[in-house]
């Protein structure tokens, strides 16, 4: 005899249907992974081409991926909404204070509807010092990307092509995930 559902059972059920919506779709998504790099980050077997995506930095100066080519890009797309986000950023500056420069660099980029302001009390707050501020106003680059939920990271050859995925936070600066990066930058230099 069927039962109605307790309320637990409901709560359950959307905790697993919004899991299952942030876990990567490799067969809709047609990203077939070569490899598993740290804390699940999904390394493409080819690198994959990417939609034209424009953004601003904190002057409100309009940005393309193609100004960041000739570097290595960790693009991570967040939020100040979003909890997990926010306990990553902190360890998203730490990577950019040990790696960034002429060729590697962090791009946070916000898709917060709140816009500039709200990124700025958070950089504030967070004591974020290293990252730069990237927004994007249509708050269009997720849907763009293919992206289902925040965070998500890409990580970008010299072309702006992207190498890799890693669907939820992790804890950037930790050495497994540093030594995974700087191997990268220094394989797709050659």
């Amino acid at each position: 005899m069927w039962q109605q559902p307790t309320p637990v059972a409901w709560v359950l059920a959307a905790m697993l249907a919004f899991a299952i919506s942030l876990t990567p779709s490799v067969s809709t998504a047609g990203k077939v992974p070569g490899s598993v790099g740290p804390q699940g980050f999904l390394i493409w077997e080819t690198p994959r081409n990417l939609p034209e995506l424009a953004f601003e930095d904190k002057k409100g100066k309009p940005l393309t991926l193609a100004d960041l080519h000739g570097k290595v890009v960790l693009l991570n797309i967040w939020a100040t909404w979003c909890a997990p986000c926010r306990e990553e950023m902190p360890t998203l500056d730490s990577l950019q204070a040990q790696l960034g420069g002429e060729q590697f660099e962090v791009v946070a980029l916000s898709i917060d509807h709140a816009g500039r302001g709200a990124v700025e009390k958070f950089y504030r707050e967070t004591s974020i010092k290293h990252l730069r501020m990237y927004i994007d106003p249509s708050t269009l680059a997720a849907s763009t990307l293919g992206i289902e939920g925040v965070p998500t990271t890409l990580l970008l050859d010299r072309e702006g092509r992207e190498i890799g995925r890693l669907v939820g936070a992790t804890e950037w600066d930790r050495p497994a995930m540093v030594d995974f990066i700087t191997r990268t930058i220094v394989e797709v230099s050659h």
